[in-house]
């Protein structure tokens, strides 16, 4: 008998594969070439190639090659990927294989959303204590590559740790200085929880800076004077025996005392922005990662509703706006947006890192609103809004709303009260430990905050396991173990 002849499907099959490797080939030849030809390119026609594909074409020469490089590379890995699953015998349209991988990413994200602690609080916790593990040996690995740095960190803190509890004339300075550094670490740890998680935070000028501020500023009508005694300021307010007429109960002044844990906080802020902007930008370099989709989903909705307009409600349109100004003006847009108290800010780092703004421009910018003209604007807006007069004058108005007016108005009066008292005591005397309703509810309202922020990040710690590790079963080749 004789063999018998390929059927149509295998010539079929046989051609496919025969297509896809000249395809490919000349793909490869081509990419080769243009990769080749972009070394002689002047910084013009760099930019015009960068502009073709719709990419920033600012910087340095240097940073546009490795710009268009990128791209370049991204395209070509496309293209590889689409050839092997061909191939391997893959003959299904294109189409056929984005849509079932897009079916399972869905159902893996829906898997993923009831990963919290109040549906699944074992599997949570199992899963947010591995991704800290996880976290932790990343960070060693990476800091095993820098270990020249490691070691005169490890120097630097050793020898502060001897001087510390070393006698001497040098311990006034040594606690001095060591408690200036505490201080500023603990505004820039706030502004950093405060802005980091695109507005799901904790928001620590209502909390922190905001009260700080606030009892500052009646502290200093109250005494007069702003020269309170260190210490115990900044841990507790009295009023000095003396007052120093340089530090009179002034704006400017109550301003100036409050500025290094304001410009911290601020400073705190702008830090918080880094992630999402590296993030974006990693993605736009690398190309399109379908695992990225739940990061970037606000702004790729946003971007979608660009093509409708008619569609976009007053908030789109305030963000499109933002996005705008921070992409056509750049580095004065970006400082303008960020030195406005505005919750539209959160997507200006995402904005800023998927239109490659250069990281000084976006972190520069970012860093100055943020850390002195918005910090400027909302230290004064307290400052004027605690006023002596224009807070007994709103406790005086509570007074005057029906049927519960008198029951606010006592825990107002009360804890005003007290506090004029705590200042006029002596600085060596010890805090009554009288409560009042207000500072209660006000310290309840404090721990519920955090206590949400916590659950908060062991959710997230939990849902970036269980992503990473349905990408890890998706790529097992591409993964480390």
């Amino acid at each position: 008998m004789g063999m018998k002849k390929p059927s149509q499907k295998m010539r079929s099959a046989g051609n496919i594969k025969r297509n896809a490797d000249t395809a490919q080939a000349l793909k490869n030849q081509s990419s080769d070439r243009l990769l080749t030809q972009m070394t002689s390119l002047t910084k013009d026609q760099l930019k015009s190639e960068l502009k073709k594909r719709g990419l920033k074409i600012t910087g340095t020469k240097s940073e546009l090659f490795q710009r268009l490089e990128n791209v370049m590379a991204s395209v070509k890995r496309k293209s590889e990927l689409l050839n092997s699953s061909q191939m391997n015998g893959d003959t299904r349209r294109p189409n056929s294989r984005i849509i079932l991988g897009h079916n399972r990413r869905e159902e893996e994200r829906i898997e993923r959303e009831k990963i919290v602690l109040w549906r699944r609080p074992f599997q949570t916790i199992s899963y947010a204590t591995r991704e800290l593990n996880y976290n932790r040996s990343i960070f060693i690995t990476k800091a095993k590559k820098y270990k020249i740095s490691v070691i005169l960190m490890l120097i630097f803190f050793l020898s502060w740790y001897i001087l510390l509890h070393l006698n001497g004339p040098h311990q006034n300075y040594i606690q001095l200085v060591q408690s200036k550094i505490v201080w500023c670490l603990y505004w820039l740890g706030l502004g950093v929880l405060s802005s980091v998680g695109l507005g799901t935070g904790l928001h620590t000028f209502l909390l922190y800076l905001g009260p700080h501020i606030a009892t500052v500023t009646l502290a200093a009508y109250e005494c007069g004077s702003l020269n309170f005694p260190e210490p115990p300021y900044p841990d507790e307010i009295v009023c000095p025996e003396k007052n120093d007429p340089n530090w009179g109960a002034s704006i400017l002044n109550i301003m100036s005392k409050v500025r290094i844990e304001a410009m911290m906080w601020g400073a705190g802020t702008a830090l918080g922005e880094l992630p999402p902007y590296f993030m974006a930008r990693a993605s736009r370099l690398s190309g399109y990662d379908p695992d990225d989709k739940e990061d970037l989903r606000e702004f790729e909705e946003l971007q979608k509703k660009k093509q409708n307009p008619e569609s976009m409600n007053l908030i789109d349109r305030a963000k499109l706006a933002v996005e705008r100004i921070v992409e056509k003006v750049g580095f004065l847009g970006i400082l303008a947006c960020a030195s406005i108290p505005n919750p539209l800010f959160d997507l200006a780092g995402i904005t800023c890192g998927h239109f490659l703004v250069p990281f000084w421009t976006f972190f520069g910018a970012t860093l100055i609103g943020k850390a002195i003209i918005k910090m400027h604007i909302q230290k004064m807006f307290v400052i004027i809004a605690f006023n002596e007069t224009l807070v007994e004058k709103a406790v005086s108005f509570l007074g005057f709303m029906p049927f519960v007016g008198q029951k606010l108005q006592e825990p107002f009066k009360a804890f005003l009260v007290r506090q004029k008292l705590k200042l006029h005591r002596r600085s060596d005397s010890e805090v009554p430990a009288e409560g009042n309703l207000l500072a209660s509810v006000f310290e309840k309202f404090v721990i519920t905050m955090v206590l949400y922020f916590v659950v908060s990040i062991v959710n997230s710690l939990a849902q970036s396991y269980h992503k990473r590790i349905c990408k890890e079963r998706r790529n097992p080749k591409h993964t480390k173990d």
